[in-house]
């Protein structure tokens, strides 16, 4: 069954790459800017739900093989919320019919289960503190929630790379391009593990952890950084270039440092190929877009998954907290993080509907709540160590 459900993934993964495809070949048809949707949207909407059914394939056989809802770890919280990413999609691409959501959207689902995909995929029993119904209650909702969400900032960067003048070198060019250096920073960390993932790189180092006691800490790939006191015991390894006091964890800023490195050549490669910012060289793909349709779809996507994400990341992680802890709240990492991003998009409603933020002022604060969401769900599960940690 853990097979099957590997294999569900892996087709799901290829389809949403023919659908790309399928959807940049709809947004270049002429008869796009009709009503009437072209055969290409049709072929490409239709590929996306094949492939969104292959991975609910995927988490419905992963489900039966562990005997619990797949979200318990790092990678199976990843397809889940790329699989959550890409339901928001289909549902609001129904409503508005609007064929560009989807060539910008699922690039981002298929990095975002690459990245679940460089982590452990073992099926695990659950912790004690996990056995619990409210696991796939308070995780699915908060994570469809938050794919609802997103769907406000793919919105917003296709109504910024609209209107932002690429022309002339701006502050508004420099953030908008600064998106996009992130994007590649996360391909950067894909390319970069599975190349010593399949290299089978690993080194090991004797080191003292912050309690002043010997263990011993695996690096994946090159020790850039070391941890505290470390001493290299597998021959013919890297050596590191600085050593990192115990309350840093070495082994996860050298992934950071490796992912940056990579991803800032692979930016200056596509900079030098092309002559142009990346947001200048996708900028004629929306020439076509209507903007008032886009910043409708970027706040009614707010508006449904704003109390969605309440509901399962506040009040039904609060009532498992009271269950599991015997307290509703204790400012954990997580919590906090979660806190953070309700109250921004409460502002977000705010500002939208008070103080009349709309158009391009209603497309930053998404991409900004977006911005929030991706450090709640990679930095904190990863470098903040707190009871939501994912490492």
């Amino acid at each position: 069954m853990a097979s099957l459900s590997s294999n569900f993934l892996e087709i799901a993964f290829v389809i949403y790459l023919v659908a790309i495809f399928l959807f940049g070949g709809s947004i270049r048809d002429k008869r796009s800017k009709s009503d009437k949707m072209s055969k290409w949207t049709i072929i490409a909407v239709a590929t996306t739900i094949l492939g969104f059914v292959s991975q609910l394939g995927y988490f419905i056989t992963r489900w039966i093989a562990s005997g619990h809802a797949p979200v318990s770890n790092l990678f199976e919280f990843a397809t889940a919320f790329g699989m959550m990413l890409v339901l928001a999609f289909i549902i609001l691409f129904f409503i508005y019919k609007v064929a560009i959501l989807g060539l910008f959207t699922l690039p981002i689902v298929v990095l975002i289960i690459a990245y679940g995909s460089m982590f452990p995929t073992d099926i695990s029993p659950l912790i004690p503190s996990l056995q619990s119904h409210w696991l796939y209650i308070h995780v699915t909702t908060a994570a469809l929630g938050q794919a609802i969400l997103s769907i406000s900032a793919v919105a917003g960067i296709i109504h910024l790379v609209t209107v932002v003048d690429q022309k002339k070198s701006s502050k508004k060019t420099f953030w908008l391009e600064a998106i996009m250096y992130v994007l590649v920073i996360t391909l950067g960390f894909i390319l970069v593990t599975s190349t010593f993932k399949g290299l089978d790189y690993s080194a090991e180092f004797n080191w003292i952890d912050k309690k002043d006691q010997e263990s011993v800490m695996i690096f994946n790939m090159p020790a850039l950084v070391g941890p505290n006191e470390g001493e290299l015991i597998t021959e013919g390894r890297f050596q590191p270039i600085i050593e990192l006091p115990a309350i840093i964890s070495a082994v996860k800023l050298n992934t950071v440092l490796w992912s940056v490195a990579v991803g800032t050549i692979l930016y200056g490669l596509f900079r030098l190929i092309f002559r142009k910012r990346i947001s200048a060289l996708i900028q004629p793909l929306t020439k076509n877009v209507n903007l008032e349709l886009v910043d409708e779809i970027g706040y009614r996507s707010v508006a449904i998954g704003f109390p969605i994400f309440t509901l399962g990341a506040l009040i039904f992680a609060m009532i498992w907290a009271q269950i599991a802890w015997t307290r509703f709240w204790g400012w954990d990492p997580k919590e906090v993080w979660a806190l953070i991003t309700f109250l921004f998009y409460a502002a977000y409603l705010h500002l939208r509907l008070s103080k009349g933020w709309h158009g391009e002022k209603s497309a930053w604060l998404a991409v900004i709540g977006f911005a929030i969401i991706m450090f709640n769900f990679i930095f904190v599960n990863l470098v903040i160590a707190g009871l939501h940690s994912y490492a």
